[in-house]
C-alpha cells in the first residue's frame, strides 16, 4: 500500500537579494515552490548627492578662481584663493568620479539564465529583460520581479474526501502536474504567485472531484496512471489568461476508505486463490495433454513401424511382378524375334520371287516391244508400197467450157476409172474388189 502524501505543494513569491535568487529559484524550500523573485534593491540615490557636491565644489573653483583681490595683501589673497580653487576643483572631481562610479555600478542587473526580470519605472511595467547583464541607467528604473520561465514546476496536490459515483468519499486522490510560466508580465501583473496557488489549488479539486464522480468505488485504483489529457486540457484554459501552461500531468496514487480496502484486499485472495486454481489446473490439463501427446507419438511410431513393413512387401512383391513380366517379356522377345526371322526369310523369299517375276516380265516387255518394232517397220514398208502404187488421179472435166460432154464419152470414162483403180490396188486389194463386182 502506498503512503498518501499529507501536504501539497504551496507556490509562493519570496523577497530576497540578488545573491540568493539562483538558490530560491532552483532549490526552494520543501513542498514550497518559488517561482517569482522579488529582488532586494540596495539601489540608493546617494550618488546624486556626490554628484551634487562635486558639481558645487567645481563652481566654488570657479568662483574663487574668478574672484580678484585687491589692496596691499592682494597677492597673499591671490595664493590663497588659487590654493582654495585647487582643492575645490580637486575635490569636486573626486566626487563626480565617484558618484559616477556609484550611477554605474548600481545600475548593473544580472538576470538568471532560464529567467525573465520585469522592468518598472516609477513603478509602471515596461518591459521584460532577457538573461544576461543590463544596465539601468534611468535613476527610478528597477527589476522588480524575477520570474523563472523555463523551468518546468513539478505541483503535487492531494485532494481529500472525492465522493465516487456511489456518493462514497475516498480518502484521497493525489494529483501531480507540470507547469510553465509563459507569459512572465502577464503572471505578475493579473495574479501573482500567491494568488495563483489558490486558483490552481481551487482548479485541480474541481476537475479531480468531476473525475472521481465518473468512477464507481470498486474501479477507483484504475484512476492511477489513467488518461487525464482532458483534465489537462481544461486546466489550460482555465489559466491560459494568466500566462501559464499545464505541460504534464498524471496521477499517481489513489486511496480508498478501510471498509473498500478490505473489501479489495478479499478480492484480491479470492483472486490469488484462482489464480492458484488456475495454475493447478493449468498443470494439471498440462499433464494430460502430455500423456495423450506420448500416446499419440507411441501410435505414430506402431504406424511408422507397420508403414515400413507394409512398403517392404509391397517392393518384394513389385520385385516379383517385376521379375515375372521381365521373364514373360523375355519369352514374348524370344517367341517375336523367332517370328520376325521366319517373316524375314519369308519377305526375302517373296522378295526374290517378285524380283524374278519382275524380271520375267521385264524381258517380255522387252520381247513385245521387238515384236511391236518389228510390226511398225513392216507396216512402214507396207505403206511406202503402197504409196509407190497409188492410183493417180483422173481429171474429167465436164463443165461446159468448151469441153467433151457427150454421152458417149461419159460412159467411157466411167468403164475405165473402175479399171484404173483395180490396176494401182495391191493384189489382195483387188481379189476382194472382183470379188465384190
Amino acid at each position: 500500500m502506498s503512503v498518501t502524501r499529507s501536504r501539497r505543494s504551496v507556490i509562493s513569491e519570496e523577497v530576497a537579494p540578488w545573491s540568493e535568487i539562483r538558490q530560491l529559484l532552483r532549490g526552494g524550500e520543501t513542498d514550497k515552490l518559488i517561482p517569482v523573485i522579488i529582488p532586494k534593491h540596495t539601489r540608493r540615490l546617494w550618488w546624486l548627492l556626490l554628484i551634487w557636491l562635486g558639481l558645487f565644489a567645481l563652481l566654488t573653483g570657479v568662483m574663487f578662481s574668478l574672484r580678484e583681490p585687491d589692496g596691499p595683501s592682494a597677492d597673499v589673497a591671490a595664493v590663497a584663493y588659487d590654493a582654495l580653487a585647487s582643492t575645490a576643483y580637486a575635490a569636486g572631481a573626486v566626487l563626480l568620479v565617484l558618484g559616477m562610479l556609484w550611477w554605474w555600478r548600481s545600475s548593473i542587473a544580472e538576470i538568471e539564465q532560464g529567467t525573465a526580470g520585469v522592468l518598472t519605472r516609477y513603478g509602471a511595467v515596461t518591459r521584460t529583460l532577457d538573461p544576461g547583464r543590463h544596465y539601468l541607467w534611468h535613476p527610478w528604473s528597477r527589476v522588480d520581479f524575477v520570474v523563472d520561465t523555463a523551468t518546468e514546476i513539478p505541483y503535487s496536490a492531494p485532494v481529500m474526501a472525492c465522493p465516487t459515483r456511489e456518493n462514497v468519499p475516498l480518502r484521497s486522490i493525489e494529483f501531480f502536474l507540470k507547469f510553465r510560466i509563459n507569459d512572465a508580465v502577464l503572471f505578475v501583473r493579473t495574479i501573482g504567485a500567491g494568488n495563483f496557488d489558490l486558483v490552481l489549488s481551487q482548479a485541480v479539486q474541481d476537475a479531480i472531484r468531476q473525475r472521481a464522480r465518473l468512477v464507481q468505488t470498486e474501479r477507483a485504483y484504475d484512476l492511477r496512471g489513467s488518461d487525464v489529457a482532458d483534465m489537462q486540457e481544461l486546466l489550460n484554459r482555465q489559466l491560459s489568461r494568466y500566462g501559464v501552461r499545464i505541460t504534464g500531468s498524471n496521477i499517481p496514487d489513489v486511496q480508498l476508505p478501510a471498509q473498500y480496502q478490505q473489501h479489495l484486499a478479499t478480492r484480491e485472495r479470492v483472486a490469488k486463490e484462482r489464480t492458484a486454481y488456475d495454475q493447478e489446473w493449468g498443470l494439471t490439463r498440462k499433464r494430460r495433454i502430455d500423456s495423450l501427446q506420448m500416446d499419440i507419438e507411441r501410435a505414430k511410431k506402431v504406424r511408422d513401424a507397420r508403414i515400413v513393413e507394409v512398403k517392404a512387401a509391397l517392393n518384394k512383391a513389385r520385385e516379383d511382378v517385376a521379375q515375372l513380366l521381365e521373364e514373360q517379356e523375355t519369352n514374348a522377345q524370344k517367341v517375336r524375334f523367332e517370328i520376325e526371322t521366319r517373316g524375314r526369310s519369308g519377305l526375302i523369299s517373296a522378295e526374290n520371287e517378285a524380283r524374278a517375276q519382275r524380271r520375267l516380265a521385264q524381258a517380255y516387255r522387252d520381247n513385245r516391244a521387238v515384236l511391236q518394232y518389228e510390226l511398225a517397220r513392216r507396216r512402214l514398208e507396207v505403206g511406202a508400197i503402197l504409196a509407190g502404187r497409188a492410183p493417180q488421179p483422173v481429171v474429167v472435166r465436164t463443165d461446159g467450157n468448151g469441153g467433151d460432154t457427150s454421152a458417149l464419152s461419159t460412159l467411157l470414162t466411167a468403164q475405165l476409172i473402175p479399171k484404173l483403180n483395180g490396176s494401182l490396188l495391191p493384189p489382195e486389194a483387188a481379189r476382194s474388189a472382183d470379188r465384190e463386182d
